[in-house]
């Protein structure tokens, strides 16, 4: 078996994201490094009532957090052969399954990083997502609306980034020209567009001064989020963490390097099942779960230990 673990983005918090791992004796590193960074307990915090889960700081926080939370469980048990990716702030928590990145580390870069990304993005500014039309269609779209295309999902799916009222006229033609579903993501800045230029320039000092570790043997591969090419030299990989907050990712072939490299299961590690649901289009019928599918710990073990079997 070869598993791929993918790591999610941003946009699907929620009350119960850490239910699987809050009382997981190998997670509370991970947590207590996030409170450092939130001034909260990010268990107590997603659970209070009125908490706003989607500011763009805490949220990135909070999704690097789940998806480390998670590695911490699984850890143990991934087989010998495991490639992970992750997709927007997914790429910078995939430094920790890949044994790149000590988990407090991560957690202290997505708070930089989510600093830098408001500091440089202007009012009602976000992202906004389009499937069941070509990739040509939508890139076109988002032009003429003075858009630009975030992230390249499938051949018919992509988020495009830019202005609020642009976003909302996008969606509404979008769905006028037959797409299958269009519409604003919960994220309030313009992720993955030139408008964060400011904040890649800002992000490569940041990232130079970072301290990379040495994979240790049977660390999954480390595939970049930005263009799906496998993570050999760390300094390499440090820049396109840095460019890809200004740049079209390309999930489409961080997916295929996954396939490539013979994924036979899949596991989403983080808050929701949209990557989940990427892989189940692309290949239906296939071993591909969310963590949050499972309602224990153990049950999720013992997939990976079936599965593995």
């Amino acid at each position: 078996m070869t598993l791929a673990i993918l790591l999610s983005g941003q946009g699907a918090q929620h009350p119960a994201m850490f239910d699987l791992t809050a009382d997981r004796p190998e997670a509370r590193p991970v947590f207590a490094a996030a409170a450092d960074r939130l001034g909260d307990d990010p268990r107590e915090l997603v659970r209070r009532p009125g908490a706003d889960l989607h500011g763009n700081r805490t949220g990135q926080i909070l999704c690097v957090t789940a998806a480390l939370a998670g590695w911490a469980v699984i850890g143990g048990a991934v087989p010998p052969r495991s490639i992970v990716a992750g997709y927007s702030v997914g790429d910078l928590a995939a430094w920790g399954p890949a044994g790149r990145m000590e988990p407090r580390t991560v957690i202290a870069l997505a708070a930089r990083r989510a600093e830098e990304m408001d500091r440089a993005a202007g009012a009602d500014q976000g992202l906004a997502g389009i499937r069941g039309l070509p990739l040509s269609r939508i890139a076109a779209l988002a032009e003429r609306h003075g858009l630009h295309l975030a992230i390249r999902n499938a051949a018919d799916s992509a988020v495009v980034g830019g202005a609020g009222s642009s976003l909302d006229e996008v969606c509404a033609e979008a769905l006028g020209m037959g797409a299958l579903r269009a519409r604003r993501l919960d994220v309030r800045v313009p992720s993955h567009t030139p408008a964060l230029a400011p904040a890649t320039e800002a992000l490569r000092a940041i990232l130079r001064e970072a301290p990379a570790t040495a994979p240790p043997t049977g660390a999954p591969r480390l595939i970049s989020g930005l263009d799906g090419s496998p993570v050999l030299a760390p300094r390499v990989g440090l820049e396109k963490l840095a460019r890809q907050v200004s740049e079209t990712i390309d999930w489409a072939a961080c997916l295929a390097a996954c396939e490539e490299h013979g994924a036979t299961t899949w596991l989403e590690l983080g808050p929701g099942r949209a990557l989940v649901r990427m892989v189940e289009s692309r290949a239906p019928g296939g071993r591909v779960r969310s963590a949050e599918d499972f309602s224990t710990p153990e049950g999720l073990l013992d997939w990976l230990a079936r599965d593995a079997a």
